[in-house]
């Protein structure tokens, strides 16, 4: 295994985590009222910061623990590359969706949170595609 291959394997893990994570503080905070009437934004900040911070202290235990190779090949850039592409096209769904949720007039809970959906849903794809490149190989 690669340290690309490795480092999409544990972002994976710590997105979809710590997406959970905050899903379920919301769903129990709203305690059968509306879930718009979350105060949602410290939570929301906390798993953004607590998956970063997760995947930078996974990627340094696993550093120690079993090191792997740290050169990049061509292989390596294209498919990194191709997984960023694959994942950034949901940022912009997400973004675009925001654009027209606020242009409407939403309420700001529902803006936030297809922004923060769209960039969860980019790290599990993209992540995904490069993990599925780096198992069956390049078409």
């Amino acid at each position: 295994m690669t340290l690309q291959e490795r480092r999409s394997w544990t972002f994976l893990v710590v997105v979809v985590v710590a997406y959970a994570g905050y899903v379920i503080w919301v769903v129990r905070a709203a305690d059968g009222g509306p879930i718009a009437d979350v105060a949602y934004q410290k939570p929301l900040l906390i798993s953004m910061g607590a998956s970063m911070l997760a995947a930078i202290v996974i990627e340094i235990l696993l550093a120690i623990i079993k090191p792997v190779s740290t050169r990049k090949d061509m292989r390596d850039e294209e498919i990194g590359r191709l997984g960023d592409y694959t994942g950034y096209s949901f940022v912009v769904i997400g973004g675009i969706a925001a654009l027209l949720m606020s242009m409407a007039e939403w309420d700001w809970f529902w803006i936030s949170n297809t922004i923060y959906l769209g960039f969860v849903i980019s790290a599990v794809i993209g992540s995904l595609t490069k993990a599925a490149l780096y198992v069956k190989g390049m078409p």
